[in-house]
């Protein structure tokens, strides 16, 4: 059964990112499992650092929560621990911001062990700033000489450690996977396949373009965040003669929490290493301007903006749209480029391969006047040694 939410979201003026019908974060929500009960929005110049959106608002979502019988509010930026401790307190209900909600809908939907990991990762992340005063039950004693330091401060610090210590394991795991990722994209460079992959906003129609394209099953759905983990499969070309390599990719968002994609960072770089990036737009949408911006950005930050902008569609620069065929031939000139450039030998030969030189060349025959030299000049007697002086004793 949907749980029963109130959304609310604050608009801080011009150069913030504000949604006044909060569709998104609705959608976000239902993808999360809650139902959105009642939507409150609200204007402020900076957030209050108690409250975030001031007392007499916070009074106000405390009273839709009551009549409409919450058990939960969700606010569309971002909360600071303080500030989601005070609002808990203040409306008797759990409060979660849109971080919490993605790293919620991305824990649901990871199948794969490598989506389980980033999802950990980030989750670690996100909970080890929130764990200032929660230990209520646990506070420190005070009172004399000697009581400082109780078990309060214990239980915390314990906490921090063991989240420090399996964030360190579950970077190590995914620095495993990321050297497979690695081999596996050295091995289709080598073969000159072309890799395509398939980027836009979440709930654009990417998955369902890869399956009509490639005739796969990957699983397809009308909400945020169906695809997590990064799908490949051959196409066959018949203009061209030849397969190219698709993939589908996980979708961004607005406001996507930078330790997310920093945890992501496995996945995404499916994109960053591609040939040729399709962005897949969902014209429908009133948003979508503002989508294919945010998609720039994201795609900027995982350091893909040399095959975007090389590739970027003519509806926004005025340029020929790149296609299939422009990419091989570009992938082809930077391959005959790297085979034909004159490479340095840095290493030196090793003593084996010295020794297998040596032994493979013939041996040089003495010439006449060396000859001639050695039969008359007389063979000179060995060097006699010279004894080792003794140390006289002191």
């Amino acid at each position: 059964m949907p749980t029963p939410a109130v959304l609310v979201g604050v608009d801080f003026g011009p150069g913030s990112s504000f949604d006044p019908t909060l569709d998104e974060l609705a959608l976000l929500a239902q993808s999360a499992g809650d139902d959105p009960v009642v939507r409150i929005t609200a204007k402020r110049k900076a957030p209050d650092a108690a409250l975030f959106v001031g007392s007499g608002k916070a009074d106000e979502i405390k009273a839709a929560v009551q009549t409409h019988q919450a058990r939960g509010v969700i606010f569309d930026q971002a909360l600071s621990p303080a500030q989601q401790r005070n609002l808990e307190q203040h409306l008797g209900v759990p409060v979660a911001d849109r971080t919490a909600l993605i790293l919620d809908i991305f824990a649901a939907r990871a199948q794969s062990h490598e989506g389980k990991l980033q999802v950990e990762l980030a989750r670690l992340q996100y909970q080890a700033t929130r764990l200032v005063r929660r230990w209520t039950h646990l506070e420190r004693q005070t009172g004399g000489i000697g009581l400082r330091g109780g078990p309060g401060e214990t239980q915390i610090e314990l906490d921090r450690r063991m989240i420090g210590e399996r964030i360190k394991s579950v970077k190590a795991r995914l620095e495993k996977v990321k050297k497979q990722h690695a081999t596996q994209r050295r091995a289709r460079t080598k073969s000159g396949t072309l890799r395509v992959s398939l980027v836009g906003y979440t709930n654009a129609g990417k998955s369902t373009l890869f399956n009509a394209l490639t005739k796969a099953r990957s699983f397809a759905a009308d909400q945020l965040f169906a695809t997590l983990d990064t799908t490949t499969r051959q196409l066959w070309l018949p203009e061209l003669g030849r397969t190219v390599a698709l993939s589908d990719t996980v979708g961004f968002i607005r406001d996507l929490p930078h330790k997310l994609v920093e945890a992501f960072r496995a996945t995404l770089q499916e994109a960053a290493d591609a040939d040729l990036l399709l962005h897949v737009v969902d014209a429908a949408s009133p948003l979508a301007a503002e989508q294919m911006a945010e998609v720039e950005r994201v795609l900027e930050e995982i350091g893909a903006e040399r095959t975007w902008q090389s590739n970027r569609p003519a509806s926004l620069t005025g340029r020929r749209a790149p296609t299939v065929a422009s990419a091989l031939e570009a992938k082809a000139k930077k391959r005959v480029v790297a085979e034909t450039s004159p490479t340095r030998r840095t290493t030196k030969p090793t003593a084996t391969k010295k020794a297998r030189s040596g032994a493979s060349r013939s041996p040089k025959a003495p010439s006449r006047a060396a000859s001639a030299r050695s039969r008359s000049s007389p063979a000179r007697p060995p060097r006699a040694a010279r004894p080792t002086p003794r140390r006289r004793p002191r």
